[in-house]
């Protein structure tokens, strides 16, 4: 055999192990590299745990979500020490990582949904192991505080679903039906697109990035942290409730030092509610201390998406590339083919 035959013949060989190995790796859409769970069907089970704030006499809550989860024809587990008290938080840290990481690791479970959110997730985040998840990954459900999972969950390279809580359903379902059926649809594997309705203060533009953020608070509280997320590309989503207008701007200030924006793709706002009043008033609105904050940067910034601590709070694929075009008139943020 000549010498350039045998070489032939490893380069073949080389090659097909190549593609053999490449195949063997988790599937991931061509425009993201976050990996997508598998959507659910009739038939999954989603685990339902509580990893911030106690449920004081919220059972009732918990179950009419459960009720919720069944009517889908899904089935539903309650962490074990959902209902524990520990002073301000649902079970000690140790109670609350436990039933965490069970859903994490149990590969029946297709979803974890958080039963409410308040505070307290980041102090079980350094425990918990994803190793048995990444065998058979599942989605993250929840907003506000569940902000620091969702973080971390984008750093182990998968994506998460930021949407209502347990604790978000009223008794009658319909006062929020666009919400739940924004959630629904997510969930099964068909997302809803969102045209928003314009502002003055938008920044027109358009950009195209994977969708990232959640609550400002806890993306600043991440800051110089494993938890912390690259925005570099990416849209970034941020919603607030209840605090001062100077602590926003503190927040936004802190980011943009850490050179949270210098490479970001574009900002979608959400709620920014129940502000508090201080003594001494800050004099404009919240909408142009944002836009004061991130007057440097060239990328587009989009009001008025319809998700945080309100009511209407739809759901989003976090992690998932989206194109955001930005007018005064109105705005679209669309999910990339």
């Amino acid at each position: 055999m000549s010498k350039i035959h045998h070489l032939s013949r490893l380069c073949a060989l080389f090659l097909f192990f190549g593609i053999a190995t490449a195949q063997a790796q988790p599937i991931q859409s061509e425009n993201t590299a976050l990996i997508q769970p598998p959507y659910l069907k009739a038939g999954d089970t989603v685990a339902i745990v509580a990893p911030s704030g106690i449920l004081q006499n919220r059972s009732d809550e918990v179950a009419h979500a459960v009720k919720l989860l069944e009517s889908w024809g899904l089935h539903a587990v309650i962490g074990e020490h959902v209902f524990s008290q520990a002073n301000h938080f649902a079970g000690s840290d140790a109670e609350r990582c436990e039933d965490f990481q069970q859903a994490l690791d149990d590969p029946k479970i297709a979803a974890i949904w958080c039963a409410r959110g308040g505070y307290g997730t980041v102090r079980i985040l350094d425990k918990l192991d994803y190793t048995k998840f990444k065998k058979h990954p599942k989605w993250l459900i929840g907003y506000s505080d569940i902000t620091a999972l969702h973080n971390q969950f984008h750093n182990e390279g998968y994506q998460t679903l930021h949407a209502l809580m347990c604790t978000s359903l009223p008794r009658d379902i319909s006062e929020i039906e666009q919400t739940v059926g924004t959630f629904k649809s997510a969930l099964f594997g068909m997302p809803e697109n969102y045209t928003l309705k314009g502002s003055a203060d938008n920044r027109i533009g358009k950009a195209t990035g994977e969708l990232v953020g959640g609550n400002l608070t806890i993306l600043h509280t991440m800051l110089g942290s494993e938890t912390s997320i690259d925005t570099s590309g990416k849209i970034l989503f941020i919603e607030e409730i209840g605090e001062y207008k100077y602590h926003i701007d503190r927040m936004l200030q802190s980011l943009k030092r850490a050179g949270y924006f210098d490479d970001c793709a574009g900002v979608l706002v959400g709620d920014m509610t129940r502000l508090r009043t201080n003594t001494t008033l800050w004099g404009s609105s919240v909408e142009q201390l944002i836009l004061d904050a991130l007057a440097e940067y060239d990328f587009p910034i989009a009001f008025n998406m319809p998700a945080g601590h309100e009511d209407d709070n739809r759901a989003m694929i976090f992690g998932r590339v989206v194109e955001l075009n930005v007018n005064k008139e109105k705005s679209s943020i669309r999910y990339a083919e």
